[in-house]
C-alpha cells in the first residue's frame, strides 16, 4: 500500500437484513493533506461508506487502514483515538449551552461533579485562534449564525485530536460568503496538514475546492479522478448514469391574476421574538416566487402560518381571493394549497407506514379511492403506482416502509403526492436539499411544468443557483422582515443575494412594496 494513503477502505462490502447491499466491494484511498471529494447520487451508498469509516456501523467485508494499518472500529470513539472526526450535515449541538460548553461535552474538563467552563472557554478561545474558525466562545449556540454553528462543528471535532475530517454536505445552509469563507478556512486546515473529504451534491463547489474526486454509483465505486480532467456534466455522468442538466428551460412569464397573496403577516414566537415582521407579497398565475434567506431568518415561520401551522398576530392569508387568516389546514388544502416541506422524515412523511399509505395521505377520505362509501385496496395500490411509476421512484413494493428509501427517492414521492393534487398554489420549502443530480433535475422539471401549468408556486430554497434558475421574481427576508425584492432575476446574482441576506444591503419600502398587488 503506497504510504501516502492515510485512510484506505479496500472491498467494503454492507448487506443490510434482507439483502439490502448498500455497498458492493467499493475503493476508497485518501491521500495525506488533499480535500478529496465523495459525490453520487442518493442511495448511492456514501453515507453507508462514511459510517463505516466513522465507525457507526461495521461492513459485512472488506478492509479499512489508517496510516497504512488496518483498524477495527466497535464504535465511533474507536474512530475519533484513531483521529477521525465526522462533521453532519445535521449539527450535534445543544442549543442552550454555550459554544464553549458544545466543545467540550463528553470530553469534559473539571471535575466529574463540576465543570470547569472558564477552563472550556480558554480551551474554545486558543483553539479558535489556532485554526483561524472564530466563533464567541460564551455565546449559547441557539443565538449563533449557521455558519459559526459550522465552525464550531469543525472544532469539536479538531478538539478531540482529528486529522482526517469527513465533511457530509457543509455548504448547504450558508451564503455565497459564508461558503467562500469556509473554504478558504479547509484550505488553511489543509495547508496544516489535516485530511478532508467533502460530500457533497454542488458539483460547482466540488470542483472549485477538492483536488481529487471519488464516485459512487448503486453502492459501487466508480472510480477515482483527478477534478481537473473532468466537468460538471461528465461527473453528473458518471455518478447518474446519463447527461443531466439543472438548467431547466422556462418559457417567458406570462402571469394571470393574483391567486394567493399575504399582506402586514407578523408572527411573534412564545418567546417574545418576533420571527415574522410585516411581510407582505402576491403571487399570480403562472408565477414562481422564489423566498431567500440563511435559515432561521423567518421562511420557516412563513411557511407553517401559510399552511396554518401557525396562528399569526396580525396580518391576512388569502387564496382566489378567499380569506384564510382562520381557516384549519384541512380547508387551506381544499382551497388549493399543497406543501412539500423542508423536513421530509418529519413533516412531510409518516417513516413507519407504507409507501401507500404516504402517497394517499393527502386524498384518503375523499371518494377518489373508495367503492361504496370504503377504502378500495386495488385503487389505492393502482393510484400509488401511478405515481411513483410517474416520479421516476426507486422503490419493491408499494407496501414497504417509506424510511426504507433515499432521501431523494423520499423527496419524489412527496413532490408526486402534493403535485398530483393540482393546487393553485404548490409551496416547495427546500425541495432539494440533501439529494442528487438526477433528483434535483426532475423535480426541477415538475416545478417548472407547474408554472406552464399555469399555477402559482412559491418556491424557499437555500440553493441561490435554484432560486434564481427557477424563480420569476424573488423576495429576500432578514431577521424576519423582507428586505429586498427583485423583480427581473436576470439582472441579480448569487452574490447580491448573499449581500440582502446577511443583512448588508436593503432596499426601500417602495421597492419592496412591488412584491404585493392585490
Amino acid at each position: 500500500m503506497e504510504q501516502d494513503f492515510i485512510l484506505e477502505a479496500r472491498g467494503i462490502t454492507k448487506v443490510y437484513p434482507g439483502g439490502v447491499v448498500a455497498n458492493h466491494n467499493v475503493d476508497l484511498q485518501i491521500k495525506k493533506g488533499e480535500i478529496h471529494a465523495l459525490v453520487g447520487e442518493n442511495g448511492a451508498g456514501k453515507s453507508t461508506l462514511m459510517k463505516m469509516l466513522f465507525g457507526m456501523i461495521a461492513p459485512t467485508k472488506g478492509e479499512i487502514f489508517v496510516d497504512g494499518k488496518q483498524v477495527h472500529f466497535s464504535s465511533s470513539k474507536d474512530a475519533i483515538a484513531a483521529g477521525l472526526g465526522m462533521v453532519h450535515q445535521h449539527f450535534m449541538q445543544v442549543p442552550s449551552m454555550t459554544v464553549a460548553e458544545n466543545l467540550i461535552l463528553g470530553s469534559e474538563t473539571g471535575t466529574r461533579m463540576k465543570v470547569d467552563r472558564k477552563k472550556a472557554v480558554e480551551i474554545t478561545k486558543q483553539l479558535s485562534e489556532n485554526y483561524n474558525l472564530k466563533v464567541d466562545a460564551e455565546e449559547k449556540v441557539q443565538d449563533i449564525s449557521l455558519a459559526m454553528r459550522q465552525k464550531l462543528e469543525i472544532l469539536k471535532a479538531l478538539y478531540r485530536g482529528a486529522h482526517i475530517l469527513i465533511m457530509d454536505e457543509p455548504t448547504a445552509v450558508l451564503t455565497p460568503q459564508e461558503t467562500e469563507e469556509l473554504f478558504e478556512q479547509l484550505k488553511l486546515l489543509r495547508d496544516k496538514g489535516h485530511t478532508i473529504i467533502f460530500i457533497s451534491h454542488k458539483l460547482n463547489e466540488v470542483k472549485a475546492l477538492c483536488s481529487r474526486m471519488t464516485i459512487l454509483r448503486d453502492g459501487k465505486t466508480m472510480g477515482t479522478y483527478d477534478i481537473k480532467d473532468l466537468d460538471e456534466n461528465e461527473i453528473s455522468r458518471l455518478m447518474v448514469g446519463r447527461n443531466v442538466s439543472l438548467d431547466i428551460e422556462k418559457e417567458e412569464a406570462d402571469f394571470g391574476k393574483t391567486v394567493f397573496s399575504v399582506k402586514d403577516l407578523v408572527y411573534v414566537d412564545r418567546f417574545g421574538k418576533t420571527k415574522v415582521d410585516n411581510v407582505s407579497f402576491s403571487i399570480k398565475e403562472g408565477q414562481i416566487l422564489g423566498v431567500a434567506g440563511i435559515d432561521g431568518n423567518g421562511q420557516s415561520e412563513l411557511i407553517e402560518l401559510i399552511v396554518g401551522v401557525l396562528k399569526q398576530q396580525s396580518g391576512t392569508i388569502s387564496i382566489n381571493g378567499t380569506d384564510i387568516s382562520n381557516a384549519p389546514v384541512l380547508k387551506r388544502q381544499e382551497l388549493g394549497i399543497s406543501h412539500v416541506s423542508e423536513d421530509r422524515l418529519r413533516y412531510g412523511t409518516a417513516p413507519k407506514l407504507s409507501l401507500e399509505d404516504n402517497v394517499i395521505s393527502k386524498i384518503y377520505y375523499t371518494d377518489k379511492l373508495k367503492t361504496k362509501g370504503l377504502l378500495d385496496k386495488k385503487k389505492i395500490t393502482a393510484y400509488t403506482k401511478r405515481i411513483l411509476e410517474e416520479f421516476i421512484v426507486k422503490y419493491d413494493n408499494t407496501k414497504q416502509s417509506i424510511s426504507e428509501l433515499s432521501g431523494g427517492n423520499v423527496q419524489k414521492v412527496v413532490v408526486g403526492r402534493e403535485y398530483d393534487y393540482m393546487p393553485d398554489l404548490l409551496i416547495m420549502n427546500q425541495p432539494t436539499r440533501g439529494i442528487d443530480v438526477g433528483a434535483i433535475e426532475f423535480i426541477r422539471k415538475k416545478i417548472v411544468e407547474m408554472r406552464r401549468n399555469h399555477k402559482a408556486v412559491l418556491l424557499v430554497s437555500a440553493d441561490l443557483s435554484e432560486i434564481l434558475s427557477l424563480s420569476d421574481t424573488i423576495v429576500v427576508m432578514h431577521e424576519g422582515r423582507v428586505v429586498g425584492y427583485i423583480d427581473d432575476v436576470k439582472k441579480t446574482s448569487e452574490k447580491e443575494l448573499g449581500l440582502y441576506m446577511l443583512g448588508v444591503k436593503e432596499d426601500t419600502k417602495e421597492q419592496i412594496g412591488g412584491a404585493y398587488c392585490e
